[in-house]
C-alpha cells in the first residue's frame, strides 16, 4: 500500500487556521510569560483554550464523539507541528503532554464508565491529568521493568504504596494514571497494572515540584508518594498484570506526537535564523552569503525535512497498525529529538548574542526546552538499544533455525 503524505483539504485548512491562531494569539502570550508555565495560573490555560475553541482549532486529536476533530496521526502531524511553533501552542489546543497521550490511552483502554468520568472532562479541557510511572533510582525509569511501586489487593479494591518522581503536570491534575506492580518484583517483564487515582485520594501526597531546565510544560514536574492509598476495583485501567502492554498503546504514539510538536519549535528557530542571516551584515555581506552560515542553514533544512518525512512515515505505520510501527517509533524519537537539538543549536550560533538574549528572541527559550527532549519518553541510548535489538532479531532467528536444521 503506497504511503500518502498529502493531507485532505479539511486538514490543510485546520493547519492554516492553527498557524494563524498560534501567530496572532499564542506567541504574544508566550512572550508575556517568557515561556515559563511551571507555576502559571490555571486562568492562563483556560484563556488560551477558550481562544482555541473560538478559533475552531481546539482538540485536533480528540475523536468527534468527545468534541474534537478526530484526526488520525498523519493529520495530527501537520497540525501539531503548527501548534508547536509556540511553546504554548499545544497547551492552547489541549494537545500537550501528558494530557494528549492520556486521552489516547483512555479512548483505547478505558471502560465506558471510565471514559465518561475521565476522558470526557479531560478532552474538554475541564481538568488536567498526569501519568505516574517514573520512580527515583533504583525504580522505573528508562527501564520500566524496574518498577517498585506496589498495588496490593484489599477488600473492595487495591492499596498503592510507592514513590514517583518527575511526574509531568501532577500539580493541580484532576487525576493520575499510576503504574504499580501487582505481581512479581523489580526486573520482571510483566506484573504491572494501571490505576486511575483521583486527586485528593487519601494516601496520595505531592512532595514537591522539581526545578528543571525546561519550563514550558504546564505545572512542571512533581515528586509524589503513595502511602496506603486505597482505590476501588473500578479504578483499574485495562487488565490486571498487563499494565506494560496497556501502556504501549500510549507510549508509541506519544513518542511520535512529541516529535510533531518539537518539530514546530525547530521550524521557528530556523525561521529566526533565516531572518537574521538575510538581514545581518558582517564582513561586507549578509550572513546568509557566508559559506559557513550557509552550511548551517542548509543542514537545518535537511534535518527539518528528514524529520517531517520520518514522522509521516511512522504516523502511516501506526495508523495502519503495521508491525513496523514500534521500530519506526523508536527511530523517529531518536532522530527527531537529536535533529531538533541540532537545528536550535545552529540557530543560536548564527544569531550570536541575539540567540542567547531571552528577552529579544525566542531562541534562548527554545534551547532550554529542547534539550530534555533527548531524555523524555526514553533517552536516545535506550531507543538505540531497542532499534539494534529489533534489527538483528531476524538474523539471529535465521541462524538459530539453520543450527536446528543441521
Amino acid at each position: 500500500m503506497p504511503i500518502q503524505f498529502d493531507v485532505d483539504p479539511t486538514v490543510a485548512q485546520l493547519v492554516a487556521s492553527t498557524a494563524e491562531f498560534v501567530r496572532e494569539v499564542v506567541v504574544p502570550a508566550e512572550r508575556e510569560c517568557g515561556g515559563s508555565v511551571h507555576d502559571a495560573p490555571e486562568a492562563l490555560r483556560e484563556t488560551l483554550q477558550k481562544a482555541a475553541r473560538d478559533a475552531g482549532v481546539f482538540a485536533p486529536h480528540v475523536p468527534e464523539r468527545w468534541g474534537g476533530h478526530g484526526l488520525d496521526l498523519r493529520g495530527q502531524a501537520a497540525v501539531f507541528e503548527a501548534a508547536g511553533y509556540s511553546l504554548l501552542g499545544p497547551l492552547a489546543l489541549n494537545c500537550a503532554a501528558p494530557d494528549e497521550g492520556n486521552m489516547h490511552l483512555l479512548e483505547k483502554v478505558a471502560t465506558e464508565e471510565q471514559k465518561q468520568a475521565y476522558l470526557r472532562p479531560l478532552a474538554a479541557g475541564e481538568i488536567r491529568s498526569c501519568f505516574a510511572m517514573t520512580e527515583p533510582a533504583p525504580g522505573a525509569g528508562a527501564d520500566p521493568r524496574s518498577l517498585r511501586t506496589t498495588a496490593t489487593r484489599v477488600p473492595g479494591g487495591w492499596r498503592l504504596d510507592g514513590h514517583k518522581w518527575f511526574i509531568t503536570g501532577a500539580h493541580g491534575a484532576g487525576f493520575a494514571i499510576v503504574m504499580a506492580r501487582t505481581s512479581g518484583g523489580p526486573g520482571d517483564p510483566g506484573g504491572a497494572t494501571m490505576f486511575l487515582v483521583d486527586a485528593g485520594t487519601p494516601g496520595m501526597r505531592l512532595v514537591r515540584n522539581i526545578e528543571t531546565l525546561d519550563e514550558s510544560l504546564f505545572a512542571g514536574h512533581a515528586e509524589i508518594v503513595f502511602e496506603n492509598c486505597v482505590v476501588g476495583e473500578g479504578q483499574v485501567l485495562g487488565e490486571v498484570d498487563h499494565g506494560f502492554e496497556g501502556a504501549q498503546v500510549r507510549l508509541a504514539p506519544a513518542r511520535l506526537t512529541h516529535c510533531m510538536r518539537w518539530l514546530g519549535a525547530a521550524r521557528r528557530a530556523q525561521d529566526v535564523a533565516l531572518e537574521r542571516a538575510g538581514s545581518r551584515m558582517a564582513f561586507g555581506s549578509a550572513l546568509g552569503d557566508l559559506g559557513m552560515v550557509q552550511q548551517m542553514l542548509a543542514d537545518s533544512e535537511i534535518d527539518i525535512e528528514a524529520s517531517r518525512a520520518l514522522i509521516l512515515r511512522t504516523a502511516w505505520e501506526l495508523d495502519t497498525a503495521s508491525p513496523a510501527a514500534a521500530q519506526l517509533s523508536s527511530v523517529s524519537k531518536t532522530f527527531v529529538a537529536e535533529a531538533v537539538n541540532r537545528v536550535v543549536d545552529r540557530a543560536v550560533q548564527i544569531c550570536g548574542a541575539l540567540g542567547i538574549s531571552a528577552a529579544d528572541a525566542p531562541l534562548a527559550r527554545l534551547y532550554r526546552e529542547v534539550r530534555p527532549f533527548r531524555i523524555y519518553d526514553g533517552p536516545s541510548e535506550t531507543h538505540r538499544f531497542a532499534i539494534a535489538r529489533r534489527a538483528v532479531r531476524p538474523y539471529r532467528q535465521a541462524r538459530a533455525g539453520a543450527v536446528e536444521g543441521r
